[in-house]
């Protein structure tokens, strides 16, 4: 979850409510950005109350809730609600709720507020699988993501009854973060559609027994924050993950889960020549050690082989992508990471030369930053000397600066 960016006022959020059985957890999207010091208005529709009642939401947000464009009507709420607003985010938004926007239609509170606002409006659609696929759906979303709006792609996952599929609405904290990152960058567009991303995430570990391993500090907070955003520009992505946080996958993405180093360097050379974009992002346990133990090494008994492990190194795997495509086994574009400690320009751009990679986000881990936390910045390498400084923000809007360089690259 990001941390609550300093500003002078309280963010303006309307949070929407329409009626499908995902409407119990809107409460929680309401809560995330109540957490985050926003000011949140509930507006929901009839049928949302159907299922969470008003008293519920009032409790939340700390503001009335009402459905209709005839109350307060001495304020003209129905126009200054959607005037006032900073972000609009509708959690869940059904099929029919997707066709009544896409027509323009201002029969409530909720539709007018939305047809009046000029911010980011964010939609989060949840529905069946064969409604989500209706190729009358699928109209309104393009027509809708046309306009200017953003329409979340769902998650993947149990649905109401015994069906399993695309149409699962995303997890709260997940709605909360990609509407403000929108807010605070800009609505996300198809403009990966077609493609396919490769990304490693998280830290790789070496037994030294059973018990034992050596690796590297990550939380694979960044690596999927890159997948979200690749996901929702309508990316097919895939992510080799090490050790990681517990994350929620990125929409519709396949999760291969590993340990070693040269699990993650198997991983990516398989899936490597049916890539688009390659992205290692994952903290690499550069060494291992010689020989792993059996069974636990005890102390007492096995102090020698304790106190000094011999290693040894592992296999690069940045550069053996490198190699891959420079052979023309891959046709990739391939973006690396490099955490350094002190003088991270000058590291960066020599890893980059050594690495042969086409671009190199460099992060300064000194004093531990970065890593678990959920911000980060640094900055973006070129291949042909460009830089680009990433300013401070969450790993999601850095992964949409990323991804916006990538695509600048691919054009």
């Amino acid at each position: 979850m990001s941390e609550a960016p300093n500003a002078s006022k309280p963010l303006h959020v309307i949070v929407g409510v329409s009626g499908g059985i995902a409407a119990y957890k809107a409460c929680h999207v309401v809560r995330d950005f109540k957490e985050q010091g926003a000011d949140v208005r509930v507006i929901p529709t009839e049928n949302a109350l159907r299922f969470v009642g008003a008293a519920t939401f009032e409790a939340l947000s700390g503001n009335t809730v009402e459905t209709g464009v005839f109350s307060r009507v001495d304020e003209v709420q129905h126009v200054r609600l959607g005037q006032e607003a900073d972000l609009v985010v509708v959690a869940p938004a059904t099929a029919d709720f997707l066709a009544r926007i896409a027509a323009g239609r201002a029969d409530d509170l909720l539709t007018t507020t939305i047809l009046v606002a000029t911010c980011p409006v964010v939609l989060a659609p949840a529905m069946h699988t064969e409604m989500w696929l209706n190729p009358a759906t699928q109209a309104n979303v393009e027509t809708l993501r046309n306009r200017g709006i953003t329409v979340l792609e769902p998650a993947h996952g149990r649905l109401t009854g015994k069906d399993t599929g695309p149409g699962r609405l995303p997890e709260p904290h997940v709605i909360a973060e990609l509407a403000r990152t929108v807010q605070r960058t800009a609505a996300f567009s198809s403009s990966l559609a077609g493609k396919r991303v490769l990304i490693s995430a998280g830290g790789t570990q070496e037994n030294v027994d059973p018990v034992r391993f050596i690796g590297n500090r990550s939380s694979g907070r960044q690596g999927y924050a890159l997948g979200d955003i690749a996901a929702q520009r309508g990316a097919q992505v895939t992510i080799v993950a090490g050790a990681t946080d517990q994350l929620e996958p990125p929409s519709g993405a396949e999760i291969v889960r590993v340990r070693s180093t040269r699990d993650m360097r198997d991983a990516m050379v398989e899936r490597a020549p049916e890539s688009d974009i390659i992205i290692m992002a994952a903290a690499v346990a550069d060494f291992r050690p010689e020989t792993e133990a059996d069974t636990k090494l005890k102390k007492g008994q096995a102090d020698e082989a304790l106190s000094v492990i011999q290693l040894t190194e592992n296999p690069d795997i940045l550069k053996t992508l490198v190699q891959m495509r420079d052979a023309g086994q891959a046709r990739a574009t391939v973006i690396g990471f490099a955490a350094e400690t002190d003088n991270e320009l000058d590291y960066g751009r020599e890893k980059l030369r050594r690495k042969g990679a086409d671009m190199l986000m460099v992060n300064s881990v000194a004093g531990g930053g970065v890593f678990g936390q959920s911000r980060n910045r640094g900055w973006l390498l070129s291949a042909d000397g460009g830089q680009e400084e990433i300013p401070d923000g969450t790993k999601h809007e850095v992964a949409v600066r990323i991804w916006d360089a990538v695509e600048r690259r691919l054009r």
